[in-house]
């Protein structure tokens, strides 16, 4: 085992908490559901960035590359000021939804450089210019840009010119799982020399002002030495915090600015924007002469000639446990050692022959999914009540967002999808997540898929919650296949974990079944299902025509979650019998969607004449086909399933009702590959489209103008940009046209576009498919790829072929230039940019640049799986 495996080990049995402290601090505390109390339910306006320096937080805190405790009780994060701008910098600055031409979007450049799994070491990085930042800029550029217009980037505003920036790095090392050593590098990549106030910050979360009877005894910080502060906090414990060099120490309360927020009288002259009065504003009387609070920073003043670098040290320890000599020798072998261990975690996990490229992208890929585990704390329940010394919620509130899932509590570590743009748990999200980790941290993987599935995130009914802006939506069912998946990734001996999530998922499988099939005949609805704008309505809302959709895409994910969980319920019965039944159960189900699919009213969802899926319109007895080629169409692929002949013979039970139930129902096996026997190996396939439907439906998906693209699939057909598909209703157009980019529409808000960009999720769900098909027809099924070229090959090789399309969107081509950088010549030439990747939402599907929220490594992480390719 490797260090890094040890230490899991052992936290994972509670011999030794590793995990205690980590980067779970938030990026994005303000305009989130949970700190809003509006009666509108608006978030963006009821808590804007301009009151995220002066108002204490409720739920959670939020910083800048910063460390917290997994409960988020002590906070350490950095603050800045170029001695040019109007406000401290302690957190990430960006536009919201309103604000921005494709909706809400971090302005910043920053980067995820570095993670243990432990976080006993981890690295950032942060870019900050000499110049004043242009926050009015962004802010009026966006907002008058139009919905076909790139957005404005900070690199666009000139704030990077000639190297006029700091680069600003925070690393971590822990000599121990309670004592975190930190240096601060701050950089100077220009040639003059510029000036740098530097406040690494130490804060308390505010748990004290809202009146609960269950609170703590109030946490406090005092100066005891020079250089040096003790924390004491109840549950926590007690802290040393030191620091070294020349510094000012600063004090305050982290308490809301009610007199410069609402004009009301402040129970403390020390509030929360202290620092950013005292630094900017110099109001020396911002801060507390006493040396006390909780909310401390040493101020640090910078002076650095061009090309200079300067390092601060610091560090955080038990108070039990603090050395005497907090730096020098000790404190470097700490960052060494850990280093060291680093180097081992990624060698470990490093394909041999992998390139020096591939490599840059697979650590930092790593580094971005366990930067953006995130404290997240949220108790509908308490947030419908209010607290007892606060103003009582709006009535609205009761009967608006998240009424019916009030017994929800939320307060753990969650792998987020983006720490800014969506600084809260997404569950399709976070199930594409686990596959990644699963090679990185296997107990946090599993950990992560059993929360959901608990009784305080489930809901009673047994519907997983989507997120919070509407925790009652319906995401993809995709939470059984990352069980299975990450069960068969970490060695496939878990079978206390397998059987454990099975039992959970039956309740969630049975709400489907229960509320998402109209007229009970196994064609799905389910909305957007997580493909936001790809179809030609509002899926999430009713229909202007009046009737309903039958989704191929929701029925495609119903067949995909009847065969996950039949794969599930035979590996279990391999040791209980028990389980026999529930197979047999999931085979029958699975049948009846696949021929539902493929054969209800003829041909189901099915279209003969052009050869792949459709959704339908159903109004009363007349079924209308929506015909735009997505990837709605292509999900039925991804239903498929082999099963091992010697493992279903020793099921005796099983056995014998599947043979009965085949030799009974014939006709089902006539357009659909029911439970074919290879006689190459003994294996039996299941499959939503037959080989023949299968065959015809990659000829459109391999097709370069159709959906093959130079980095991926596209979500819709390039087809629909010359020959866009309209559905008259009346003398009014529905209409959907190929869209690379982001989106042309504000339908689902207008921050993601499903007509034409490549999303990562759906592109791996498919690689794997294929996959599978080639697992059971080997070199009986090849296909052309790309269609028309030629050259034919078996669908393992068309697997590996779209991963490398898909990870060539972060390695550099012979120019240097990333594709998901677009024409940044920052990220194609300079020395201090080329090596940095973003892993955006998604993608251009002409071009690759990267397009939505740019830290989405979440999903964006499985081109881990793909490089190994």
């Amino acid at each position: 085992m490797t260090t890094e495996q040890t230490r899991l080990k052992e936290d994972h049995n509670r011999e030794v908490s590793w995990k205690r402290w980590g980067p779970y601090l938030s990026e994005r505390q303000w305009a989130t559901v949970r700190e809003d109390y509006s009666p509108g339910g608006d978030a963006w306006d009821s808590f804007p960035h301009e009151h995220s320096r002066s108002r204490a937080y409720r739920w959670g805190e939020d910083g800048l590359l910063g460390y917290c405790d997994r409960q988020c009780r002590l906070a350490f994060g950095l603050a800045l000021w170029n001695g040019k701008d109007p406000i401290l910098k302690e957190r990430l600055f960006g536009l919201t939804g309103p604000q921005g031409n494709h909706g809400e979007d971090v302005k910043e450049c920053y980067y995820y450089l570095e993670s243990t799994p432990t976080h006993s070491y981890a690295k950032a990085l942060y870019k900050y210019p000499h110049t004043e930042y242009p926050y009015n800029h962004l802010v009026h550029g966006n907002n008058h840009r139009g919905v076909t217009e790139l957005e404005l980037e900070l690199e666009d505003t000139g704030a990077f010119d000639d190297g006029r920036y700091f680069d600003v790095f925070a690393e971590y090392a822990k000599g121990s799982p309670e004592d975190l050593c930190i240096r601060i590098t701050v950089a100077n990549r220009g040639s003059e020399t510029a000036q740098m106030h530097l406040l690494p910050t130490l804060w308390l979360r505010n748990t004290w002002s809202w009146g609960e009877d269950k609170s703590p005894a109030r946490p406090s910080m005092k100066l005891v030495s020079d250089r040096q502060v003790e924390v004491n906090h109840e549950t926590l414990g007690d802290y040393i915090f030191t620091w070294e060099g020349q510094a000012t120490p600063l004090f305050t309360e982290n308490e809301t600015n009610n007199e410069h927020l609402w004009n009301t009288p402040n129970e403390s002259p020390y509030v929360k924007d202290a620092f950013h009065n005292f630094v900017i504003h110099d109001k020396l009387d911002a801060v507390n002469p006493n040396n006390e609070g909780t909310k401390f920073a040493p101020h640090f003043v910078l002076e650095l000639a061009g090309g200079e670098e300067r390092t601060i040290e610091l560090r955080l320890t038990q108070k039990a446990q603090a050395p005497k000599i907090p730096f020098g020798k000790e404190f470097d072998e700490i960052f060494e050692n850990r280093k060291a261990d680093l180097e081992e975690y990624h060698n470990d996990l490093t394909k041999e022959g992998m390139s020096d490229q591939a490599k840059v992208v697979a650590r930092q890929a790593r580094a971005g999914l366990l930067w953006t585990k995130q404290f997240y704390y949220y108790v509908v329940k308490d947030w419908f009540e209010g607290d007892p010394d606060q103003p009582t919620p709006p009535k609205e509130r009761k009967a608006g967002r998240n009424k019916e899932w009030d017994h929800l509590h939320a307060r753990d570590i969650l792998s987020m999808p983006d720490a800014w743009e969506y600084p809260w748990f997404a569950a399709w999200d976070s199930a594409f997540h686990m596959i990644p980790f699963a090679a990185i941290d296997p107990y946090f993987a599993k950990s992560q898929l059993e929360l959901f599935l608990r009784e305080w995130y489930m809901h009673p009914n047994g519907q997983l919650p989507a997120y919070e802006f509407n925790l009652g939506d319906v995401n993809p069912p995709v939470h059984a296949w990352a069980v299975w998946r990450v069960y068969k990734i970490t060695g496939a001996n878990d079978r206390d974990f397998l059987e454990r999530t099975f039992q959970k998922l039956l309740l969630n499988f049975t709400w489907w079944v229960n509320q998402k099939d109209a007229e009970g005949n196994n064609l799905f609805q389910g909305g957007f299902l997580g493909l936001d704008n790809i179809g030609v309505f509002d899926r999430s809302k009713e229909l202007p025509t009046g009737g309903f959709l039958e989704q191929a895409d929701g029925t495609a994910w119903m067949g995909f979650y009847s065969l996950t969980m039949l794969s599930i319920a035979l590996e279990l019965a391999q040791e209980n019998s028990v389980y026999e039944d529930l197979a047999s159960k999931f085979f029958e189900h699975y049948i009846a969607i696949a021929d539902s699919l493929n054969h209800l009213g003829g041909d189901g969802l099915w279209d003969e004449e052009d050869g792949i899926y459709y959704d339908q319109l159903r109004l009363g007895d007349q079924s209308i086909p929506l015909r735009t080629r997505s990837l709605v169409g292509l999900l039925p692929i991804i239903a498929v399933e082999i099963l091992e002949e010697g493992k279903i013979k020793k099921l005796k039970g099983f056995s014998k009702r599947m043979d009965w139930f085949m030799k009974h129902n014939p006709v089902l096996g006539e357009q659909v590959t029911t439970c074919q026997v290879c006689s190459l190996h003994n294996h039996r396939i299941l499959s939503m489209p037959s080989k023949e439907r299968l065959e015809r439906t990659l000829k459109y998906m391999f097709d370069e103008m159709e959906f093959l693209a130079p980095h991926g699939l596209r979500s819709l057909s390039k087809v629909h940009k010359d020959n866009p598909y309209s559905y008259w209703d009346g003398n009014e157009e529905h209409r959907v046209d190929y869209v690379p980019a982001e989106g042309n529409t504000y339908l689902f808000g207008g921050n993601s576009n499903w007509r034409g960009p490549i999303w990562f999720p759906i592109n791996y769900l498919l690689i794997e498919a294929l996959q599978r098909y080639a697992h059971f027809y080997g070199d009986d099924l090849k296909v052309e790829f790309p269609s028309g070229s030629g050259n034919h090959v078996t669908l393992d090789v068309a697997a590996k072929l779209l991963a490398q399309r898909l990870s060539s969107l972060f390695l550099p081509d012979e120019n240097g230039k990333r594709p998901c950088h677009g024409d940044s010549k920052l990220y194609a030439e300079d020395e201090h940019w080329k090596q940095l990747v973003l892993f955006y939402e998604y993608f251009d599907g002409d071009n690759g640049r990267g397009c939505g929220a740019n830290h989405q490594t979440g999903w964006t992480a499985l081109v881990l799986r793909c490089l190994d390719h």
